[in-house]
């Protein structure tokens, strides 16, 4: 029979647990020998099984899946399994023969119902174990903070005391990490100059080494050093001797919150440029200064390109005709936002008549349906017809309730992109009158995406509400027009009916 050797121990750390491998490793194999066990290989692990998902582990037993060994050699059972996904799995493996020997020297163990029920209790122990450690570690972890001493390794400027188990100060390195606090406080140093100033003060970490900037800008960043520490997201208040003032730690936050915030370069840009593609290669079209006028062209990134420039007032022209012929008239606007209201009351009377038809009919399926189970009850119907007819109603219930959902949830949802469309289709007007360029192109963008320029022309790529406005004009607005007039003027054209 041959067996994989399996030893274990539950830190990672390399300088902990140092030698638990290599005695369990010299142990095992003294017992294998005297066992004569063939271990045809050793799987080392320096991981804790209190969850599952060791990958070493589940090597192992992958491979046991697939026959390459029929046993396994540990020192016990808790160096397999101390959670009981791992444990069940062991125990399945062996209810499936896919193990068939499990060898412990400190443990006896055989395939049989009493075995695998001790070896069930022993995992169910070794669980119990760290459950309990876990809980009384926390317990311990508890009464530290309630005391005001820090869980943990001492910060740079302090010591674990190996004695009293708190922290105290470094005599060597207190008064050096304060000067690092003093001088980051006057604004003139950054993180890199109190590195150097460490190394030129001698300050080093645990390591020997010179403080990282990461590790400097940490501790200037950490409330330790003025009394409190956080833990777990909550502020204690701490035991330890404070270094500086609050006074002291507050001024340093000021300067690095605005150390930290970027200063950009502000590069003032044409307002129109990024709005428009060239309908010729489809590159951007961007913008140049000369003499004082903003010129747009396409960028050719693509390669040669046809299409010359234009300059920013004749664009504008065309883009205040755009906006003028997506705008409705004032009083037209006002007359079509008053039906819409109309509307919307008449709208919202209806709905609560069909809601509550809808409801009514809900409730006329559910007195059905308990009409139907008294009479199944009382023996009047017999079963398969009550099943038959409850299906029926129930479906029509449900398709109800459906339809109740759909309108609750929908109700009259065209009024309100109607009133929007509407209102932006007024503004418009207003905004081809003014000069603001960030508001036409806001406007542009709204309509529609995708806008071309090709010959010094704007070709409008517009959404289909807007589209049919744009395409509702075969003749030109004269531009002296009042406000109106153009009322008027548009009153007498044939493409449109003030109905």
């Amino acid at each position: 029979m041959k067996y994989f050797l399996y030893i274990r121990k539950s830190t990672d750390e390399d300088d902990r647990q140092v030698l638990s491998l290599e005695a369990q490793e010299f142990e095992l194999n003294e017992f294998a020998r005297r066992e004569h066990l063939i271990v045809v290989e050793t799987f080392r692990e320096s991981l804790t099984a209190k969850c599952p998902g060791r990958p070493i582990f589940n090597q192992m037993l992958d491979k046991m899946e697939r026959g390459e060994a029929e046993g396994i050699l540990a020192w016990h059972p808790d160096r397999l399994a101390r959670n009981s996904v791992d444990g069940g799995r062991i125990i399945y493996f062996v209810d499936s023969l896919k193990i068939t020997a499990l060898k412990f020297p400190t443990f006896w163990f055989e395939a049989t119902p009493q075995g695998k029920f001790m070896l069930s209790i022993a995992f169910g122990q070794s669980k119990y174990f760290v459950d309990n450690l876990s809980e009384n570690t926390k317990r311990g972890l508890r009464q530290k903070l309630r005391r005001g001493e820090w869980p943990g390794w001492a910060p740079l400027g302090y010591l674990n005391d190996q004695v009293k188990h708190n922290i105290m100060k470094d005599l060597e390195h207190f008064r050096l990490v304060k000067k690092l606090f003093e001088l980051y406080a006057t604004g003139n140093y950054s993180m890199k100059d109190l590195q150097n100033t460490a190394k030129n003060i001698g300050l080093f970490g645990k390591s020997g080494k010179v403080p990282s900037v990461s590790l400097i800008q940490h501790t200037i960043s950490n409330p330790f050093y003025y009394g409190v520490f956080k833990y777990n997201g909550e502020l204690h208040e701490g035991k330890h001797e404070p270094m500086i003032s609050k006074k002291l730690f507050d001024k340093c936050s000021e300067v690095m919150a605005r150390k930290s915030q970027p200063k950009k370069r502000h590069i003032a840009k044409p307002t129109l440029r990024g709005l428009l593609n060239c309908a010729d290669c489809g590159c951007a079209i961007t913008s140049e200064t000369q003499k004082g006028h903003h010129y747009y062209h396409c960028t050719k990134k693509r390669g040669n390109c046809s299409q010359g420039y234009i300059r920013e007032e004749f664009l504008v022209l065309q883009i205040n005709d755009v906006l003028q012929k997506v705008s409705l008239p004032p009083s037209w606007a006002d007359e079509m936002l008053a039906k819409l209201e109309t509307e919307r009351e008449q709208e919202r009377q209806d709905g609560l008549i069909f809601a509550q038809n809808l409801k009514a009919q809900i409730e006329d399926l559910n007195i059905k349906i308990e009409k139907l189970l008294d009479a199944h009850i009382d023996g009047l119907i017999p079963k398969d017809e009550y099943v038959l007819k409850k299906q029926k109603i129930l479906n029509q219930k449900i398709e109800l309730s459906d339809k109740l959902r759909d309108f609750e949830q929908k109700g009259n949802f065209w009024l309100e992109p109607m009133r929007l469309f509407i209102l932006d289709s007024k503004q418009a007007l207003i905004i081809a009158s003014e000069e603001n360029l960030e508001d036409k192109k806001n406007f542009l963008k709204k309509i529609g995406s995708n806008h071309l320029l090709d010959a010094h022309t704007l070709l409008i790529s517009a959404k289909k509400s807007w589209e049919i406005l744009l395409n509702s004009w075969d003749f030109e607005i004269p531009a002296t027009l009042t406000r109106e007039a153009r009322d008027a003027f548009l009153g007498c054209s044939t493409n449109w009916l003030r109905g």
